[in-house]
């Protein structure tokens, strides 16, 4: 095993990278879309029922067959992957963040309301700040499965550690076959747990004082 990782460290190394690399930038385009799905369904509550509609079927679709799809519409390579992991993504994300801004506070709207601030103003400076922890907590929910699903990733040829659990199996029993795919597995099982506890650092960091955990 470890005679595997010598002779491969770069490309792993560049994997790992490139697996960060797709699940972040994924996950901080899921969140932005999420977040304005969920500000419309807060101010429109006649669509809470058509988003979790969604959230709940979107979330029962295999990554395999969502990938095979996008495969015979996108192609090879970066775009169907980065597509199938923000839809994965941005399900979870809708649902803390419409639970967030559900649960924050009335009279502290109506506070700012009254002082002058305008709805928007109100959304950027109170809503979403107290419904934040809520929010990260979907982010974080989202990161750690879309880590596996960029792994799954590699049956379209995108980019991460799962080209070499797909090429371990596709030689299971030839020379060096379980290590690619053991190594490749543990390589994405410890990015996520790295990846977790940053997020855990960015919920205490960004989270209003008063609400920390």
């Amino acid at each position: 095993m470890w005679e595997f990782i010598s002779e491969h460290r770069d490309a792993l190394m560049f994997g790992a990278y490139q697996h960060v690399s797709l699940v972040v930038q994924s996950v901080a385009i899921a969140t932005v879309l999420a977040l304005v799905v969920a500000v419309l369904v807060h101010r429109i509550p006649r669509l809470a029922g058509l988003a979790n509609g969604i959230s709940s079927i979107g979330l029962t679709v295999p990554a395999l067959a969502l990938l095979a799809f996008l495969l015979a519409v996108l192609g090879l390579g970066v775009l169907p992957s980065v597509v199938a992991i923000v839809f994965y993504a941005a399900l979870p994300i809708v649902r803390n963040a419409v639970v967030g801004l559900n649960g924050v506070d009335t009279t502290l709207v109506e506070s700012a309301r009254g002082m002058g601030m305008s709805r928007t103003r109100t959304l950027m400076r109170v809503e979403l700040p107290l419904a934040w922890p809520v929010v990260l907590a979907g982010v974080r929910v989202s990161t750690q499965m879309c880590m596996g699903i960029a792994a799954v990733a590699a049956y379209v040829q995108g980019p991460g550690l799962g080209s070499f659990i797909f090429n371990g199996l596709a030689r299971l029993g030839g020379a060096g076959a379980t290590e690619s795919a053991v190594v490749g597995t543990v390589g994405v099982v410890i990015l996520a747990l790295v990846l977790d506890g940053l997020l855990v650092l960015l919920q205490r960091v960004t989270s209003p004082r008063g609400i920390r955990a």
